[in-house]
């Protein structure tokens, strides 16, 4: 009997909590929402996965020697490694062209990064309500949720606001992966048919030097006027000079895919690690949720707002759709926006036009994360 009591001990059925129980059930849910609705599958599966190992009590995935716990610390507690590499991806797989032909639309992608800093001042608004303590460094790291871009969120949050980070991670995949859902409402409420209805003109062809030149260009302005925002920048600048270049095709070919691949399935294990009962079931956890939903819907009504006003001063059609393209949801804003002006006008076609906030929106939310990072890091 003894024996039997000592291998019952052995299992981890009798030390579950039922914290821990909630939380695989959350990383289920995030499965379901990667295998069967496909919503951002890239990262919610190995996120939804990493949230079931650390909650398995006795398996030590998540403490110190385990390996979730070394993921952790090496690719983002210590050094923003995971974040910093994964942009360097996504610049080899962005096309600048867009924006170099239109560059009015780095406006857009400005005036999308207004959710940002409006959830920073809501975040701060919140601890007037009982079990909320957000400091001016939580207050920032939520509010990056705004700008639709995991990655930026994921190494804000590591620098100002580690405890925080399972819940804004979780938040800002989960909107990005909700664009479909929350953006075509808004953009309809704050356009008329007419406006959804504008053709825009074709963007003229960018010659190779110019999509040379502009990633070196917008690193040495960083570099010089935030440098605290070099780091992201600098990373995507890197990797879309290899795509650019056309000299290094190895190098590039091996960025878009086989590194941005392995990287990607150890940052969402990393970021499940802290989806633990004890850092993640609190009443801020639903604050930073809300926030968040805040946040993106802010930043999209922002940048539909600021293209109605540059169509109101252009000598062009602009159609005000593509102000929503400005959050950093790559490319799935743009396919949105597309979408919504195809449903309006059979024969609008926007994506390449939208494709022009979308990229700025990607550099606005890193300029945006430096800023922060500068005034309360």
């Amino acid at each position: 009997m003894e024996k039997l009591m000592v291998l019952w001990e052995s299992t981890s059925i009798p030390h579950f909590e039922p914290g821990q129980l909630i939380m695989m059930a959350v990383g289920l849910i995030l499965l379901y929402l990667a295998i069967v609705k496909k919503f951002e599958p890239l990262l919610l599966l190995p996120i939804g996965f990493g949230a079931l190992l650390t909650n398995i009590p006795l398996a030590g995935f998540s403490e110190v020697g385990g390996l979730l716990y070394f993921l952790y610390k090496a690719g983002i507690a210590e050094t923003p490694l995971f974040p910093l590499l994964i942009f360097m991806g996504v610049g080899a797989m962005t096309d600048f062209g867009a924006l170099i032909a239109n560059p009015r639309m780095l406006l857009l992608g400005a005036a999308a990064q207004f959710g940002i800093f409006a959830t920073l001042f809501g975040a701060i608004l919140l601890n007037g309500l009982p079990g909320f303590n957000f400091t001016l460094q939580d207050a920032s790291a939520i509010a990056i949720i705004g700008g639709a871009d995991g990655p930026t969120a994921i190494f804000l949050a590591s620098k100002l606001a580690p405890e925080l980070l399972g819940a804004i991670a979780v938040a800002a995949y989960s909107y990005m992966a909700l664009v479909p859902i929350i953006q075509p409402p808004i953009m309809k409420a704050l356009t008329t048919p007419e406006e959804r209805k504008i053709e825009m003109k074709q963007l003229r062809v960018v010659s190779k030097r110019e999509k040379i030149i502009f990633p070196i260009a917008v690193i040495i302005l960083t570099m010089l006027f935030l440098p605290a925002a070099t780091p992201l920048v600098g990373m995507f600048c890197f990797g879309n000079l290899l795509k650019e270049s056309g000299v290094v095709d190895r190098l590039s070919d091996t960025v878009q895919n086989s590194l941005i691949n392995t990287v990607t399935i150890f940052l969402g294990l990393a970021v499940g690690s802290k989806l633990s009962s004890e850092a993640f079931l609190t009443v801020e956890t639903l604050g930073i949720l809300a926030l968040g939903a805040v946040a993106f819907s802010i930043g999209t009504a922002a940048g539909v707002i600021m293209a109605k006003v540059l169509n109101r001063f252009s000598t062009e059609n602009i159609n005000p759709l593509i102000g929503a393209a400005g959050v950093s949801a790559v490319p799935m804003a743009a396919r949105v926006v597309n979408k919504v002006g195809l449903e309006a006008n059979p024969h609008n076609f926007l994506l390449m036009h939208a494709m022009g906030p979308n990229v700025a929106g990607v550099l606005g939310s890193a300029v945006a994360a430096g800023i922060l990072l500068a005034l309360v890091g």
